[in-house]
């Protein structure tokens, strides 16, 4: 795939948000005085947008709701983010590596972007991007293809030359909507199936591998299917 700018998921891409996740979803739901499942099904909506993930966890369609539990996930979230997010060993180093091939590079993420902002600062890797494309507070860009459509319209990029990174069908999906191929990560929370059957064009394993892919001269050490 000869694409030379690169859209970059951020949650199971570049960061695993799953302890913030889990700890603020609860806290929304304790509130509400609603159960909060196991862990392993709250980890299940690490890449959906918010609203998505608690009108199936509340089981209702109830905006108000739903935005009240989406502002209880928020207001821990704003206090706790930072400490509860873990950037994935040998990020830094892919980066690198996808930038001396990239043309730009961007973050498109569900999460507002002034958080994803401040994570990228927080690790230091923000130098390596254009700008962040993220949800606005009013759920805006809930649906990721809407996102990706804005970023090439603000950025007058042809569809032809992107190629977009990540870990969750949601990824895979929205970049096809406008004929933008996909590399899905398998050290995210999207698994092979998943991301097999929402069309990637290219699975890798490890962010090694994807900066082995990325590379000017890559040695195509990835894992096809």
């Amino acid at each position: 795939m000869n694409r030379r700018v690169y859209f970059f998921d951020l949650d199971g891409t570049l960061i695993d948000p799953s302890l913030g996740l889990k700890g603020c979803t609860r806290h929304a739901l304790e509130a509400l005085g609603r159960s909060c499942p196991a862990d392993d099904v709250l980890t299940s909506f690490i890449g959906p947008p918010l609203r998505q993930m608690f009108a199936t966890l509340l089981d209702s369609d109830d905006s108000t709701l739903i935005e009240e539990a989406v502002g209880l996930f928020r207001q821990r979230y704003r206090e706790r983010f930072l400490v509860e997010t873990r950037l994935y060993e040998d990020v830094p180093v892919m980066l690198q590596h996808a930038r001396s091939a990239a043309s730009a590079m961007f973050i498109m993420t569900s999460k507002p972007a002034t958080f994803a902002e401040r994570i990228l600062d927080h690790f230091e890797i923000a130098p390596y991007f254009d700008k962040v494309y993220g949800n606005g507070l009013d759920g805006r860009f809930d649906n990721k293809a809407d996102l990706i459509g804005h970023a090439l319209a603000v950025e007058g990029i042809p569809p032809d030359e992107a190629l977009m990174i990540g870990d969750r069908a949601v990824d895979v999906v929205a970049a096809r909507a406008h004929g933008i191929p996909t590399i899905g990560v398998l050290w995210g929370y999207g698994s092979r199936d998943e991301l097999r059957e929402a069309g990637a064009a290219q699975l890798c394993g490890t962010p090694r591998e994807l900066a082995e892919y990325l590379s000017p001269t890559p040695s195509r050490k990835t894992v096809r299917e």
